[in-house]
């Protein structure tokens, strides 16, 4: 039975992964989760291998003193404002638009220094969030340990990598595949299965170091090709709001085909 294995969420894009034992899923995805990114001198967001240097980096915001806290690799804490200030600017994200601010400070600076280049930290305004076009993806962790098996490794790639909101225990490998189209509850919570997550170079990288470490493209192009994309995990949208837990059962509610004939349970 496939089952919730754990949940990935920090409020800056791009930086080390918390794994709560719950989220309460609303209209606009886990409250926090990704509403912080760091851009580029020209305000362009960081793509490709150029994130590597922020995943090993934990991101914590207080938004009752509105502050953010980072703790880089080492120990080292820095606090600074998470307010944003001037005026809001469009920033292309992905195949959509958002508005953002710019939070000046502490924190931009830091960052700066860890990755010897200059950045901007930019705060997105609701509704819009700093992540992909949906507010959930999930993936199976059978899904990637026949990844790691197709790659003749002694172990399978660590699943962070995936930066996937939902990772599920307790199924077929791309058992997740089949739901596209059809609708599934986890907890409290209704989602509609949508298309298939296009990867990056960032799953190629040790989700803590950022290193390169496993050749996952080269092993996708294999067998996971669509078009001009790789192909791993997939994405959701909330048609039902509410919390999920680590634990919670997957219960399939209908698939593409139940849709199209009209079954809906």
């Amino acid at each position: 039975m496939a089952t919730v294995a754990r949940f990935n969420v920090t409020p800056v894009k791009s930086t080390a992964l918390h794994h709560p034992e719950q989220i309460e899923l609303t209209q606009l995805g886990v409250e926090g989760d990704h509403r912080f990114l760091f851009l580029e001198r020209d305000g362009t967001r960081l793509s490709g291998a150029l994130k590597a240097p922020l995943l090993g980096v934990r991101a914590d915001h207080d938004p009752g003193e509105e502050t953010l806290t980072l703790t880089f690799p080492g120990g080292t804490r820095v606090e600074g404002s998470a307010a944003p200030e001037g005026e809001p600017f469009v920033l292309r994200l992905y195949d959509r638009e958002a508005l953002v601010r710019e939070v000046p400070g502490a924190i931009a600076e830091s960052m700066s220094r860890h990755v010897r280049r200059s950045l901007r930290l930019a705060r997105v305004e609701r509704p819009g969030y700093a992540g992909g076009n949906h507010r959930v993806t999930i993936l199976s962790l059978a899904s990637v340990e026949d990844l790691g098996r197709r790659a003749g490794a002694e172990r399978p790639p660590d699943p962070r990598r995936f930066r996937m909101l939902i990772e599920l225990g307790g199924c077929e490998p791309y058992e997740e595949d089949r739901w596209s189209g059809g609708r599934v509850r986890l907890g409290g919570a209704v989602l509609r299965v949508g298309d298939p997550v296009p990867r990056c170079v960032i799953v190629t990288r040790d989700p803590d170091s950022g290193a390169p470490d496993f050749p996952t493209l080269d092993v996708l192009a294999g067998y996971r090709k669509r078009g001009n994309e790789l192909i791993f995990g997939v994405y959701a949208d909330i048609e039902r709001p509410g919390p999920i837990r680590l634990g919670d059962a997957v219960e399939v509610l209908d698939r593409r085909a139940d849709v199209r004939a009209g079954n809906r349970n």
